[in-house]
């Protein structure tokens, strides 16, 4: 038996290693976790100059009185602290001119969003010649600065030289003369350089749901409608949650198509909307301060629906 045990040798024994010392690991868990906002720093720094700083100067003015008298040296400036605000929210059309980006924006967003998930829908249905074209002749659209376009847009609508009242017959009617015609005029613009985003993000999602599916809605008599409404939608939800918030926040700071197309926000004021209308106050009125005070509101609308644009998100993400 010994004899045995000797040739055998002992029996192996697991090597243990000693664990770590605690503050060795909250070290290492520490350093970990600022690795990312190190890689971030430069593009942080550079955001900081380019952001925070600007809007920081907006909103100091916003609660300063600053007219071309402080501008000049003329006048010291002052603080105002909210009265620039409460100028600003007693002015009847300052209410006015955001009821009226409010409602411009969101009919904005339903066109654009009809036109682009049409056209995506479409891009299904075509060959690939056709395809490209009408994905070429989008993207085309979609790389034309707004200055150019809205000129454009102008010199078709033209009523002394625009082919469009040529061809229906309207002599020399002016789109820009009346309120909603003039707001219709640019909705059509906005709308055309903004449609291919929708169209071709909403045609990538469509092209990732599995032919399968749509297959067998079609097999099961489903219309295009109900297939778009029952089975594309909800798939493709997380997308348009996307396109509609990136949609929400463009058309409300529209300001080249306005400015260009109604010449400044059209007769007596008739077409502002509130980037022109904060740029009449702050230059044509030489009211810098309330012209801040506009932009900071214009902000504040904005990050809401950013915030809500990043929650929405989150849920998404978490229900995917």
């Amino acid at each position: 038996m010994t004899h045995q045990a000797t040739a055998a040798g002992p029996a192996a024994v697991p090597v243990r290693t000693a664990p770590a010392p605690a503050g060795r690991r909250r070290t290492k868990r520490r350093d970990g976790r600022w690795t990312p906002w190190l890689y971030l720093a430069p593009a942080l720094v550079v955001l900081a100059g380019l952001l925070v700083y600007p809007i920081y100067q907006l909103g100091l003015i916003s609660f300063l009185e600053y007219t071309q008298a402080q501008v000049s040296g003329g006048e010291p400036t002052t603080f105002q602290g909210f009265g620039n605000y409460r100028t600003l929210f007693a002015d009847s059309q300052f209410w006015e001119v955001l009821l009226a980006t409010v409602v411009f924006a969101a009919a904005c967003v339903v066109a654009t969003l009809a036109v682009g998930c049409t056209l995506a829908v479409l891009l299904t249905r075509i060959r690939a010649v056709p395809r490209l074209a009408l994905m070429m002749a989008a993207l085309g659209a979609w790389a034309t600065p707004a200055i150019t376009g809205s000129t454009v847009w102008v010199f078709l609508f033209d009523p002394d030289f625009g082919p469009v009242n040529r061809i229906l017959g309207l002599g020399d009617h002016s789109w820009t003369y009346e309120r909603y015609s003039a707001f219709a005029l640019v909705l059509f613009e906005v709308v055309w350089c903004s449609f291919p985003f929708v169209m071709v993000t909403v045609y990538a999602g469509i092209r990732s749901i599995p032919s399968e599916v749509l297959e067998a809605a079609s097999l099961d008599g489903a219309s295009q409608w109900r297939i778009w409404r029952s089975v594309m939608a909800p798939m493709l939800r997380p997308i348009l949650v996307v396109v509609t918030i990136q949609s929400i926040i463009w058309d409300f700071k529209v300001f080249t198509q306005i400015y260009v197309m109604t010449n400044g926000g059209g007769i007596a004021g008739q077409n502002l909307v509130l980037n022109v209308y904060a740029y009449q106050k702050a230059f044509a009125s030489s009211q810098y301060s309330v012209g801040s005070a506009i932009g900071i509101v214009m902000l504040l609308i904005l990050l809401a629906v950013t915030l809500v644009y990043l929650r929405l998100l989150r849920r998404q993400g978490e229900e995917l």
